[in-house]
């Protein structure tokens, strides 16, 4: 038996047989022909690039049917790059000069590109190796190649590979391949966004491990934890089994929780919404028995491309979560990235620190005509039901009162060119900045609502970088400084009669959730499946008792205190065994 730990990006468990990708057939080698012959191959590359061409297109058709259109999305970054005129040119130029095969262009040019990416450093210029690879290996099979290679029969299987690309994934049979594992990869990659939208359990960044896989080995896969056992002894195939039908259990439970309000037993109503990035999260949100879209995360739309997305292509994507929202708000956060995500938009930004660089709001302001283009498209969509407007990141009134401006400008643009807009759309702030919680009494009343992005929020007054494994631990959801700060913005919010929210990871936590609860936050906005999850333990826990936690928590020293004191105050409530195994203390 051998137990391997990576990152858990797509949720679920599963017990299948190992099923390897093999890539044998993308080591392309130096092949020469004739100056004679060159014209010909050029004539045959540009067949094969319009055969590519229509493939891509219909995996973005799939891909947009089985997992919403942001996720297709991805693909149209694939077509643009295997369009590129100046890649076609080097690609042509390399077979007129060098006198080698369209196959060998094809490859060295790209792997050169991608190359270029790695040395870069960028995350997301990192991820676009993905792309570049998947353009690759659509373009090779359209000039004749031999397709990936699956060893195996794929029923009940568990898919293991080095890495996978946004493109394989989406090709997975999903009522044949149980899950999948990969040696490498992140949460934020294109392949694990594919696989959430698939609904596909899956972990990555496992590390080197298939060089000890055999043919016939058994996989045990936990997308939850980021667990992954090969050849499992029987005692933990028995337990892993029951773990399962445990957790099918829990689901059923939960899913009764769908319809009935997330309210303590002293009365105390919680509002419980959805983070969504994908349209398609929406309707889950809605079947787990969210109230409303309490974070639409719009960055997918500007990822992987290099011009930024059209007024119409965002447009559609807002129109299409409103529709599914039949009514309930939507929240919709403008822009969230840094500069060095969008470098094939704006001129390279190079800078130490990015994390307190341009980034969020600063970029968008600096950027005025995409920020406006998507302001404009917000309050179009705002149209056809409930929309609200949020920035990320304010630190300054001026940072507020100037995007403010734009949206009023905006709405005051389309209304004279004849557009008729909602009513009211209420715009509003995140709250990361310990700097705008400190200065909120300024900001609130001319704010119609603010929502704490605890994440940020908590990596900005800890000063820690939540990625760097040496100062992880400071990275501390409970710590009191943190929570100080919550019930700060919350009585200045309460005191002017003004919303406020929390949509950070706190809000999906059960204990954090309770935690903020008796801080005296009432709306919470969690991922579609942790919802059920969070409404369940409110229904067994009391106000009043999670406002006296709150209190001694505000009291403590330090994050540990903190965590004890909440988990053995839930610990003693929760006496069911949903309640217990949602905590998972």
């Amino acid at each position: 038996m051998l137990e391997l730990s990576g990152i858990a990006v797509s949720p679920g468990m599963a017990i299948g047989k190992a099923l390897i990708l093999d890539r044998e057939g993308y080591r392309i080698t130096r092949t020469e022909i004739s100056p004679h012959d060159c014209e010909n191959e050029c004539k045959r590359l540009d067949q094969a690039v319009r055969e590519a061409s229509a493939q891509l297109d219909a995996r973005q058709a799939r891909a947009a049917e089985v997992a919403g259109q942001r996720v297709g999305a991805i693909f149209s970054a694939h077509q643009q790059l295997l369009l590129d005129p100046v890649v076609r040119a080097e690609w042509e130029r390399l077979i007129r000069e060098q006198c080698v095969s369209a196959e060998y262009a094809v490859s060295s040019v790209l792997n050169r590109f991608a190359q270029a990416f790695r040395q870069l450093g960028s995350e997301m210029l990192v991820e676009r190796v993905n792309d570049i690879r998947d353009v690759e290996q659509t373009l090779l099979e359209a000039l004749g190649g031999t397709p990936l290679q699956i060893c195996g029969d794929a029923d009940g299987a568990i898919l293991l590979s080095h890495d996978l690309t946004p493109g394989e994934t989406a090709r997975l049979d999903a009522d044949r391949i149980l899950g999948f594992c990969t040696e490498v990869g992140g949460p934020g990659a294109h392949t694990a966004i594919v696989a959430r939208g698939m609904n596909l359990p899956a972990v990555v960044a496992v590390g080197a491990f298939l060089h000890r896989i055999r043919s016939d080995s058994l996989i045990i896969l936990d997308g939850f934890t980021g667990r992954v056992i090969i050849d499992p002894d029987p005692e933990v195939l028995a337990e892993f089994r029951r773990a399962q039908m445990s957790h099918r259990d829990r689901s059923v439970a939960l899913g009764r929780l769908r319809d009935v309000p997330a309210e303590t037993l002293d009365g105390r109503r919680v509002t419980m919404l959805a983070n969504i990035e994908f349209p398609n999260e929406a309707t889950a949100g809605f079947l787990h028995g969210a109230e409303g879209i309490g974070l639409y995360r719009t960055e997918f739309l500007y990822l992987g491309r290099d011009d930024p997305p059209g007024l119409d292509e965002q447009l559609a994507a807002y129109r299409d979560v409103v529709a599914r929202a039949e009514g309930r708000p939507v929240v919709m956060r403008t822009l969230d990235l840094g500069a060095d995500k969008l470098a094939g938009s704006i001129p390279a930004v190079t800078e130490s620190n990015p994390v307190l660089g341009l980034r969020s709001i600063r970029l968008s302001l600096r950027q005025p005509d995409v920020f406006r283009k998507q302001i404009r498209a917000m309050l179009q969509a705002a149209a056809d039901g409930p929309v609200k407007i949020m920035f990320p990141m304010i630190a300054t009134v001026a940072e507020w009162e100037c995007a403010r401006r734009i949206v009023d400008d905006e709405a005051e643009q389309l209304s004279r060119q004849g557009w008729q807009p909602a009513e009211h759309v209420e715009v509003g702030m995140m709250l990361e900045v310990p700097a705008a919680i400190v200065l909120l009494d300024r900001f609130i009343e001319s704010v119609d609502f603010v929502s704490i992005g605890t994440n940020d929020l908590i990596q900005y007054t800890m000063a820690v970088d939540r990625g760097n494994e040496w100062v992880a631990d400071l990275y501390a959801p409970f710590d009191p400084a943190v929570l100080r700060l919550i019930r700060a913005a919350v009585e200045v919010a309460d005191g002017a009669g003004k919303p406020i929210s929390v949509c950070g990871e706190m809000s999906s936590s059960p204990d954090t959730a309770a935690l903020l609860i008796g801080l005296g936050v009432a709306t919470l906005s969690a991922p579609p499946n942790a919802v059920p999850r969070v409404k369940s333990v409110v229904r067994q826990i009391q106000f009043d008792d999670c406002r006296r936690v709150a209190q001694q928590a505000l009291q403590c020293a330090g994050a540990d205190q903190v965590r004890d004191l909440v988990h053995s105050f839930l610990r003693s409530k929760l006496s069911d065994d949903v309640g217990q195994e949602v905590l998972q203390l």
